[in-house]
């Protein structure tokens, strides 16, 4: 898994960790096998997405530097940080520059992403404190050599059919006193204004009420799923851990945008109209495909009203000495 968005929205159908899962926001559908099982229409590869994961955890890493430098505040000198879904390795890099003395390892289940992060932290000048785990989250996060001191987790958890019982593995990794962070929900990423100029206003709202339809259907369909009221702090405290805070971090990146993040806009629109079609009605579809038209000059291609703007939620728990 990696960091994806997800009901949380990021770039709806998209991306895991990531996150991601690098992870990310929300990774929503995607055409081929992904972690673990399921019908076609809630496969999420998250091998095959890994340009996506990279550019969505590089273009939202103003916020993640944040997210770390708030849990250093809290967890000023940990020996092992684990990223749990960690997708292609974006945000264990930023863990390694916001804590130079801690030892990194990154576990996810798609071998492809592991190899992506060990090459960059080989780039980055990391890889002597850096290591890679291959394991599936709903079996927790492998055989570390000692254990975790700060565990992070974002939007890789609700790729796990039993969510409660992966908390659980991860509490078992963590050394008493040590810190789980949790990032899941948050806000629905917007891109666009309300009305466009081109069809009905409203559009990126009716695609969320779509995108989280198919959540519901993918989370149901996960190995072993289980349904959970998605009180993360209750979750936390369920599986006996302290809940010692909560913070939002916000993504905002005002028009006129930069290249990249226009160019994660028309990707992340894209999947949106491939996974979500059969969700959306006709008008919307010609919509979106006049907005995805590079020779459209009302398309997100050439538009000057273009922004990314999401909020990612962060959970803090600690285990007990």
């Amino acid at each position: 898994m990696a960091q994806d968005h997800d009901h949380e929205h990021g770039s709806g159908p998209a991306h895991h960790q990531g996150g991601a899962h690098g992870h990310g926001h929300h990774h929503g559908p995607a055409r081929s096998q992904g972690h673990g099982g399921g019908h076609d229409h809630t496969h999420i590869d998250f091998g095959q997405m890994l340009p996506m994961l990279v550019s969505e955890a590089e273009l939202f890493t103003p916020a993640y530097l944040q997210a770390a430098g708030w849990l250093r505040e809290q967890r000023p000198d940990p020996g092992l940080i684990v990223d749990a879904g960690s997708g292609p390795g974006v945000i264990s890099g930023l863990f390694a520059e916001t804590f130079p003395g801690a030892r990194i390892v990154a576990v996810d289940g798609a071998e492809p992403l592991l190899s992506e992060a060990r090459a960059r932290a080989e780039r980055l000048g990391f890889a002597d404190r850096f290591g890679t785990i291959e394991a599936e989250l709903s079996e927790g996060v492998g055989d570390l050599e000692y254990p975790a001191d700060l565990l992070w987790a974002s939007r890789s958890l609700h790729h796990v059919g039993d969510q409660r019982a992966a908390l659980t593995g991860f509490v078992r990794s963590l050394a008493p006193g040590g810190t789980l962070a949790l990032l899941e929900g948050g806000l629905p990423t917007r891109f666009l204004p309300r009305d466009t100029g081109i069809g009905r206003p409203g559009l990126e709202a009716r695609i969320d009420a779509v995108h989280d339809e198919w959540f519901t259907r993918m989370r149901a369909e996960l190995p072993g799923s289980v349904e959970e009221t998605e009180d993360w702090p209750a979750l936390l405290a369920a599986v006996g851990l302290r809940h010692t805070a909560t913070r939002t971090f916000l993504v905002d990146l005002p028009a006129p945008v930069s290249d990249e993040a226009r160019a994660f806009v028309v990707t992340a629109l894209t999947r949106r109209r491939e996974g979500l079609a059969e969700g959306l009605d006709a008008d919307d579809l010609a919509t979106l495909d006049r907005l995805l038209d590079p020779e459209d000059k009302a398309s997100v291609h050439h538009r000057s009203d273009v922004f990314v703007l999401t909020a990612m939620t962060v959970y803090v728990g600690v285990k007990p000495e």
